[in-house]
């Protein structure tokens, strides 16, 4: 099963790009992965937050197949430990969908639609973190899960 990290617009740091594409090399060593960066929405200073959330949601939709498995990360979805995130996973890789995407919303989040057609809502913590940081937040998670499911010495339980 192939697994896709999409997130709205570039990110603006470059340590960060450096950070993702870091764990990117790393998970291509367990399965397909790649980031898919929909673009920003034009002129979106000038709209607001539910026209903009909207328009994110339509860009976004447009690129899901109705076999694809719609994880949405978002601070109100489920909480996981690390070891019990890996478990979910696994799940997640024994099911029947071609790919698993995961997507990362703009900064104002999701629109109705987008929860709507979502087939999971993962949290990765309660705090509310940047649009841009949650890309290497996950990406590390992801990695730790993987790592997990091998018995790989990365995760260290205390």
């Amino acid at each position: 099963m192939k697994i896709e990290l999409w997130q709205i617009g570039k990110t603006a740091f470059a340590y960060l790009d450096e950070g993702t594409k870091i764990y990117e090399t790393r998970l291509n060593r367990y399965l397909p992965f790649q980031q898919e960066t929909i673009p920003d929405v034009k002129n979106a200073k000038n709209l607001s937050p539910e026209t903009l959330k909207a328009k994110e949601g339509e860009a976004a939709l447009a690129r899901l197949k109705d076999d694809d498995y719609l994880v949405l990360l978002d601070e109100r979805g489920r909480h996981f430990t690390s070891v019990e995130w890996a478990k979910q996973l696994e799940r997640e890789l024994m099911g029947t969908h071609r790919k698993i995407v995961f997507l990362i919303g703009g900064a104002y989040g999701f629109s109705p639609e987008v929860y709507k057609r979502a087939n999971f809502q993962l949290a990765l913590s309660k705090m509310t973190f940047s649009h841009q940081m949650i890309r290497l937040f996950f990406l590390e998670q992801l990695y730790r899960a993987m790592t997990i499911l091998r018995n790989e010495p990365y995760h260290n339980e205390g």
